[in-house]
């Protein structure tokens, strides 16, 4: 490089000055000169406005490359990490954008430079319904080449699936596949993600800060919380207010609507919010695990990283989940055991492991396999911790201040011998009285608002517990006064028993605020009826709701009553719009873009 004196804005001294600096800086000296000169108060050359200045020291202002995070959530876990890490990003100076899969533009992907891509998976393997046009649309032939792309993806699931961040995996083959290029390799997590999620975002950050030239040096400062803010890593201890059974006696079921104080919590949430409960096992499961161990329930575990410790009862109550098994788990148990006939099953990985894992827990696993001569220390290793559950809110903060309301199905039943009750729901059920506390965040859900607009008409539709957020639905509408037309289809097993919340939907139909109701009740006629019969049954009418520009709710059982509901659906646009089979998939597929058709299931 050598400055010409002719046009220049530099005297003679100056110039050769510069002629003798400029050979003997490397190109990071070049760089870092470049944009000290382009801070202003840093006098000179840059400031000039004669371009051949410009073209002499031929070296550009530093530019960061953007960094694009994309999220595709169904519970919302995904995209609070999102959120999160776009809010951490910032702190540290990047050029960063946000935005769930479904509000980016696809084929605007090829102009996108650094890609964090954060899904999630349920069901068969089948991406979060936020994510299926991008997903669909990247899968297709029509998806650009992305050869000037970096990526890297953080994949949430659930390792007793068997499709285990199915999603995730499909991206990231489908990006390479692209030309693009990894810049930290993908990470798959269990229900228990928040470490291994922390550990993708640090590594993320270390080759950015490696690779990425910022005109303002990067910061480690994080998020800064204070000692007020509750959520997931901070959960809240609400008192329970109300404890009641919605079910009349002789029913099959028992269904426990919950009140709890949030008083002093500063926890905001919305209808079609859910909250998180952090359960704990049952301590008499506790007891019977380390009596066939053999262990000391005093001696003391490590539970994380940090090194905190707890009492091993205690952490195999409130810290480790012990009521399932999963391949995964069964594997880390067989090679620490060294089982020989563990070690055979896990390894021929067919219908014999499947078989042997469904309904079963580590008592059942150490009963038929053990006891084994370990430590407490190294079991819990290799234990996943109990994972937080969400529930459907059932309440609107505008009618329930400083008080969230929940709808939780006990769930028991009986397996290979032994009764079984479910984690939270029995803990809920059996060990939860007025008074006592649970710890509780909320887990906020985008993908299932009520419209913007109070005058569009809402169709709800839900079975058992499904129905909780309708309650939420309708308690908001009643408060604020909206004015569009409510219709709820509700299903459950009997009319006399099972009918919840029927007062209150009775109330709201009388004074109007639920504009009509369909109830299906499944074993109170000889032929079962569920609700997508009832939506069959009233086709037309729903069609002309759906014409007029009624947003449709579905909440409930993915693999059954979502899925049927969902071809109900599809045969009615068939019949009343006269369409075919594919022009009603993608007459929803336009409702859901549109935020007109909106699912909480699971």
């Amino acid at each position: 490089m050598h400055l010409q004196v002719m046009n220049s804005p530099f005297d003679q001294e100056q110039t050769e000055l510069l002629n003798r600096l400029l050979p003997t800086l490397n190109e990071t000296q070049k760089i870092w000169l470049s944009g000290y000169l382009s801070v202003p108060g840093a006098e000179a050359a840059a400031a000039t406005e004669t371009p051949s200045a410009e073209e002499a020291f031929s070296v550009k202002e530093p530019k960061t490359r953007e960094i694009t995070i994309l999220y595709g959530s169904h519970t919302g876990n995904c995209q609070a990490l999102a959120e999160s890490f776009f809010e951490r990003l910032e702190n540290d100076k990047y050029q960063v954008k946000l935005s769930s899969l479904d509000d980016f533009k696809p084929k605007s992907l090829k102009k996108v430079e650094d890609l964090l891509l954060i899904t999630s998976t349920h069901g068969d393997g089948d991406p979060p319904d936020n994510a299926l046009s991008f997903y669909d649309f990247i899968q297709s032939k029509r998806a650009p080449e992305l050869g000037e792309l970096r990526f890297s993806i953080l994949s949430l699931g659930d390792s007793s699936y068997e499709f285990f961040c199915q999603t995730g995996k499909d991206f990231d083959r489908r990006l390479e596949e692209l030309g693009a290029t990894r810049l930290y390799p993908r990470v798959d997590c269990d229900l228990d993600f928040e470490e291994p999620a922390e550990e993708w975002f640090e590594g993320v950050m270390g080759v950015l800060n490696e690779s990425q030239i910022t005109s303002e040096a990067p910061t480690k400062e994080g998020v800064t919380k204070t000692s007020q803010s509750y959520s997931r890593t901070n959960p809240f201890k609400a008192e329970i207010l109300e404890n009641i059974n919605l079910n009349g006696r002789g029913s099959n079921k028992e269904t426990r609507h919950l009140e709890l104080d949030l008083e002093g919590s500063n926890l905001v949430y919305e209808p079609g919010d859910s909250l998180g409960i952090y359960p704990e096992n049952d301590t008499a499961l506790v007891l019977q695990l380390m009596e066939e161990m053999n262990w000391d329930q005093d001696s003391e575990v490590v539970i994380n990283k940090q090194g905190d410790v707890q009492s091993l009862q205690e952490a195999l109550t409130k810290t480790y989940e012990i009521t399932s098994l999963t391949k995964p788990l069964l594997k880390k148990i067989a090679e620490l055991t060294k089982s020989a006939e563990l070690l055979k099953m896990v390894k021929a990985e067919g219908e014999e492991l499947k078989t042997y894992i469904y309904g079963r827990d580590l008592i059942d696993l150490v009963k038929d396999y053990g006891p084994w001569k370990i430590t407490a220390e190294e079991f819990v290793k290799v234990l996943r911790k109990i994972p937080v559950r969400l529930y459907s809110i059932a309440s609107s903060p505008k009618a329930s201040e400083d008080e969230v309301h929940l709808t939780i199905g006990a769930l028991r039943y009986d397996a290979h011998g032994r009764a079984r009750t479910g984690v939270c729901s029995g803990q809920c059920a059996e060990r939860s009285q007025p008074g006592d506390q649970l710890p509780i965040f909320v887990q906020r859900n985008e993908n299932f608002r009520l419209p913007n607009n109070p005058d569009t008409p809402v169709i709800m539709i839900g079975a058992g517990t499904g129905v909780a957020p309708y309650r939420a639905f309708l308690q908001e509408r009643e408060e604020t006064g909206a004015s569009g037309n409510t219709w709820l289809f509700f299903g459950e097993q009997h009319f006399v028993t099972d009918f919840l919340y029927q007062v209150e939907w009775q109330k709201w139909l009388k004074e109007g605020v639920l504009t009509r109701m369909d109830v299906a009740f499944s074993r109170d006629t000889e032929e079962k009826v569920y609700v997508q019969h009832r939506m069959r049954e009233r086709s037309k009418e729903l069609y002309e709701w759906l014409q007029k520009g009624a947003h449709i709710y579905v909440c409930g059982d993915e693999k059954y009553m979502a899925k049927d509901v969902h071809i109900a659906l599809v045969n009615i646009l068939e019949e009343q719009g006269n369409l075919s089979e594919s022009e009603a998939e993608a007459y929803l597929a336009d409702l859901r873009n549109a935020k007109r058709y909106q699912r909480d299931v699971y």
